[in-house]
């Protein structure tokens, strides 16, 4: 039963302090599903790592950083770091913004990803048909990739990714 309750828990650990995140609404279920579906493509045709999505643990730091990223990528040769969750510094993290995590997933996260230097942060905000790429340079954050509405997004990290925004927000 413990191994059953495990699987489902929600609780993430930001700065020591465990807070349990609700679970997403259906609008961002969809996103999540569209964007997991259109990257997931692109990462199995070229054979480049894998896509995880949530919920799992990515523990930076045990008991004082462990999130749960909305969707996650390791290149092949980082896939080390996979073992019963994840235990370091995946190649890209996602987070879809919901009504009530706002600066949890902007700012507090986003600090926290920065901190361990993932080396890409997707912020996507259904609220406004939005997607921005952070990548990691002289350790902060800068936008890498921005598209609002309609237009093409880019990663600097899945080799070769460009996603026209409309599909996600379909």
């Amino acid at each position: 039963m413990q191994t059953t309750v495990r699987d489902l828990d929600l609780t993430e650990i930001i700065n020591g302090e465990e807070i349990l995140g609700p679970s997403p609404f259906g609008r961002h279920q969809n996103v999540a599903a569209n964007l997991y579906d259109i990257v997931r493509q692109h990462i199995k045709k070229h054979d480049l790592g894998k896509l995880y999505f949530s919920p799992l643990d990515v523990i930076f730091e045990e008991e004082i950083d462990r999130l749960q990223p909305d969707i996650l990528f390791i290149r092949k040769e980082n896939m080390a770091i996979f073992q019963d969750w994840v235990r370091g510094v995946p190649d890209m993290v996602c987070e879809i913004v919901s009504p009530g995590t706002y600066k949890r997933d902007t700012a507090v996260k986003r600090a926290i990803y920065e901190k361990y230097k993932v080396p890409e942060y997707w912020i996507v905000l259904p609220e406004f048909n939005a997607i921005e790429v952070l990548i990691i340079e002289n350790d902060n954050y800068k936008t890498h990739s921005y598209a609002e509405i309609e237009g093409e997004v880019t990663s600097n990290v899945i080799e070769g990714l460009t996603l026209n925004i409309k599909d996600v927000f379909e």
